[in-house]
């Protein structure tokens, strides 16, 4: 049996990142990807990709309706290995905190939280306020995994390709999925220092 993995999209900046974790995603024939996504995010892709939503669809197996609060994955009976919500608005961070699920992509982060299932919240915001601090620290004492879209280095990135696929690499890794060039931190060497 596939493993299921529902991906939230909200509309935060790093639609980018969205379509390196679908598209790698799809690429596994051992994974089954759940899209959800809010209006804002549909915006954002048109501002930050040049695919088309029928594009963007098509990276997923499945595709709810963002309005559909009795879709599956609604109900903790619907298994899944959890969530990844990609980019993650603070208004998304704020809805979940608070178990605010007035629409289905907030709705199965709730319900990820409550089965104890890993959702990984790869949030967008900079600086972060006090507020969205708060918020996430909540998040991460409930057990989220809060994984903000900041660069590295230490892969030594060629351009902004790398860096997406690093950071897609670093959101899948929670779920034991090897990014398609990941690269992993080995340690310093003698020569190093």
């Amino acid at each position: 049996m596939k493993r299921r993995i529902i991906v939230g999209v909200s509309g935060a900046s790093g639609i980018p990142v969205a379509i390196e974790v679908l598209r790698q995603l799809k690429e596994n024939p051992n994974v089954e990807t759940h899209l959800i996504y809010s209006n804002a995010a549909e915006i954002t892709l048109h501002e930050e990709s040049k695919l088309s939503l029928e594009e963007f669809k098509s990276m997923a197996d499945v595709v709810y309706d963002n309005k559909n609060i009795g879709a599956a994955p609604a109900s903790g009976s619907f298994r899944t290995d959890g969530m990844i919500i990609v980019p993650c608005s603070m208004k998304t961070v704020a809805g979940v905190v608070s178990g605010y699920s007035d629409n289905l992509l907030l709705r199965a982060a709730d319900v990820t939280l409550k089965e104890r299932r890993k959702l990984v919240m790869a949030v967008r915001e900079c600086p972060f306020s006090t507020i969205h601090l708060r918020n996430m620290h909540e998040l991460s004492s409930m057990g989220a995994y809060i994984m903000p879209l900041v660069l590295s280095f230490y892969q030594k990135p060629d351009g902004l390709k790398d860096c997406i696929q690093h950071m897609a690499g670093k959101i899948l890794d929670p779920f034991e999925i090897e990014g398609e060039h990941f690269k992993r931190w080995r340690g310093l060497t003698n020569e190093s220092y």
